[in-house]
């Protein structure tokens, strides 16, 4: 039996208990005219949800056990006495056997692989079906406990509110419990990292060149200055001087003074520019800024001028976080009281003299958050700059000139053939981790910098 038939007979006995515990509650309901403390439905989708979860939540245990399980049904076989000790040809082996047994390989490199395949899908197909019974006794004999509990004293709606709680309570805890491990995952990377590299001389160090590492002193190839300059200097030098004025004067002009009919149309097409996915704006810093700004470098005579510069990466980086930086603008806007605008027109102000005396200041902290927001989203961009940027790590204040970031080294230094225990992986992890820090910092300040804001105009 397949999983999604499994699937689909558990939701069908679900439906069928649901129809039947609801006709059991409206039959005495009936008999019994009065106060209940639950409606027919909620008694229906107790005996429904104690049908489906018991077997769901049996087959989402299986599915990480059953591997093992297997596995050890396949090497108590004749075929596996001959297979080799534990190790990595053992695992490659019993990998290539099940890849072979579910139908996902044509050949195999190994003849023992080909052997025990059919040991696999036997153990695998016997397997299947103990899970598929237990799942359906299970969905039978939770829906019939269930049933048989529908009486008038049930109190089914706070049992089933309470349930219910639970599982939302668990789905809010995944992005929590995600987010630990991957902070745990950077952690213990780094801690390797940094017992192979010096933190000093990886946090100050301004030679970044991990294709030659030396042996003896690793950490004077890996110093990070470089990228962090690199990212720094694309992502919140650059890109800012392209994203406030446009995002700011975007919000200005949409708040103030364009006609309603006028915003309702211009505005979401500037917030489409959020929705449109950053491969298509590394292609177009790829194919479409970069020539220009090298063409452009050399019409200035500048020799260093690359079609990997920072101009190219920073420019097109700068046009996709503008509808960030309108966006908070514009409600920053919005949300300054009209008696100071009106007063400042009452006495005798200009709408340019309003808006940069009067407005501009009382937003200036919403503004100033969505600035920084927008910093942090533009330092951790990654196609962009892989596709624009160079992987030349450099400190130069040219921007015609070729620089890399920290995202462009991730990329580069996890799609290498290096060993994954080596200093030159491993770096991968401590430049995330770090970035992972510059961020977060960012999204704290801006965080308190709004609160404050609305804390003094609501």
């Amino acid at each position: 039996m397949s999983p999604l038939t499994l699937i689909f007979l558990i939701f069908a006995l679900g439906m069928i208990g649901w129809f039947t515990a609801r006709a059991r509650a409206v039959r005495f309901r009936l008999a019994s005219p009065g106060r209940f403390g639950s409606l027919p439905g909620h008694h229906a989708a107790y005996v429904a949800l104690w049908t489906i979860l018991p077997p769901l939540a049996f087959l989402l245990i299986w599915r990480f056990v059953s591997p093992a399980l297997v596995t050890d049904a396949v090497l108590a076989t004749p075929a596996a006495s001959t297979l080799p000790p534990p190790g990595f040809e053992r695992a490659a082996i019993l990998s290539e056997a099940r890849h072979l047994a579910h139908g996902r390989g044509t050949g195999a490199f190994h003849t023992l692989s080909t052997a025990l395949a059919p040991a696999y899908a036997a153990a695998q197909s016997r397997y299947d079906v103990i899970a598929a019974a237990i799942a359906l006794l299970l969905a039978l004999g939770g829906g019939m406990l269930a049933f048989l509990r529908v009486a008038p004293a049930l109190t089914a709606r706070t049992r089933v509110e309470r349930l219910v709680m639970g599982l939302l309570l668990a789905a809010s805890l995944i992005a929590i419990l995600t987010t630990l491990g991957i902070v745990a995952s950077l952690l213990i990377e780094s801690a390797r990292f940094f017992a192979i590299v010096p933190i000093g001389d990886f946090l100050f160090g301004t030679h970044w060149s991990p294709q030659v590492i030396d042996p003896a002193d690793p950490g004077a190839a890996l110093g990070a200055v470089p990228l962090f300059w690199g990212t720094f200097f694309i992502g919140a030098v650059i890109a800012m001087f392209v994203a406030i004025p446009f995002g700011l004067m975007s919000a200005i002009y949409l708040t103030q003074y364009a006609h309603p009919a006028t915003r309702r149309r211009v505005k979401p097409m500037l917030e489409i520019l959020a929705g449109v996915p950053t491969i298509v704006y590394g292609y177009f810093a790829a194919l479409t800024v970069a020539p220009a700004v090298r063409d452009l470098g050399a019409t200035l005579g500048i020799a260093s001028a690359s079609s990997e510069s920072a101009l190219a990466a920073g420019l097109v980086m700068g046009i996709m976080i503008i509808p960030f930086v309108s966006s908070t603008a514009d409600d920053s806007l919005a949300a300054v009281p009209a008696e100071m605008r009106d007063g400042s027109l009452a006495l005798g102000a200009t709408p340019s003299e309003t808006i940069r005396r009067v407005l501009l200041p009382a937003a200036l902290p919403g503004v100033a958050g969505g600035v920084l927001l927008a910093i942090s989203r533009a330092i951790g961009e990654t196609m962009i700059v892989v596709m624009a940027a160079s992987g030349v790590a450099s400190l130069t204040l040219n921007p015609f000139a070729p620089t890399t970031t920290v995202t462009k080294q991730i990329v580069d230094l996890l799609t290498g053939e290096a060993a994954f225990d080596s200093a030159k992986t491993l770096a991968a992890f401590a430049l995330g981790l770090t970035l992972f820090v510059i961020t977060l910092l960012f999204n704290v300040v801006a965080l308190v910098i709004v609160k404050r804001y609305r804390e003094a105009y609501e």
